[in-house]
């Protein structure tokens, strides 16, 4: 059983988890700047868009992960939309996560009262330039330790795209021991700690920017 820690097999397994991090990372920019359009554009109230935005969010919200990952990699082709396997992946977890971030955003946002919305109008700023320079950044500072929760939990969902064949660490685990069934469990406790390594790592970062929220 000692052979499956081989270094040919950790080594397969890094670059697993490798492809993971790389989309988690691609994938969590997008969805911050998708989820962060979505959230403000809500929180605007703008007539018609906001609600527009509002039904779309909704509907992806209440739709399985795996459905989205069949969608892009299966549906979008049909309609002359081709995506190799990781930006497929990358495509539906960018959906996903934009949804979620955006309701993030959309109640960091309705955290910062009123009276600083108010306040930085009547001094003369425009509402875009008040939400950019005044409400914004008190709010991404609350955002934070629910924007990298929502990150560990967009790691852990990348294993889902194992079911496309993206060789992130579920996947090349998967590799190692259907050669060899004695290997099943080494692999999953070489998954479960490499998971947890990067997942805890996230959490201990989110709890310290916790607590930093409240010294202030």
């Amino acid at each position: 059983m000692s052979d499956a820690f081989s270094w040919i097999n950790l080594r397969f397994l890094l670059d697993g988890l490798w492809v993971t991090v790389q989309v988690s990372i691609v994938s969590i920019v997008f969805s911050m700047i998708l989820g962060g359009i979505a959230g403000t554009v809500r929180y605007s109230n703008i007539p018609i868009l906001s609600r527009i935005v509002s039904i779309i969010v909704d509907i992806i919200r209440n739709l399985p992960l795996l459905l989205i990952i069949f969608f892009t990699y299966f549906a979008l082709p049909q309609i002359g939309i081709k995506l190799n396997i990781f930006w497929a992946a990358v495509a539906a977890l960018t959906i996903f996560e934009s949804a979620m971030l955006s309701e993030i955003f959309r109640a960091g946002l309705n955290a910062v009262p009123k009276g600083q919305t108010e306040a930085g109008m009547s001094s003369g700023l425009t509402y875009v330039q008040t939400l950019i320079l005044i409400v914004m950044p008190q709010a991404f500072k609350s955002m934070l330790p629910a924007i990298l929760s929502q990150l560990i939990s967009l790691i852990k969902d990348t294993s889902l795209a194992v079911i496309i064949s993206l060789p992130e660490l579920t996947h090349n685990a998967k590799i190692i021991y259907g050669q060899n069934t004695n290997y099943v469990i080494p692999m999953f406790i070489a998954m479960t700690a490499m998971y947890f390594v990067v997942c805890y790592l996230l959490s201990l970062l989110s709890s310290f920017l916790e607590n930093s929220k409240y010294n202030y």
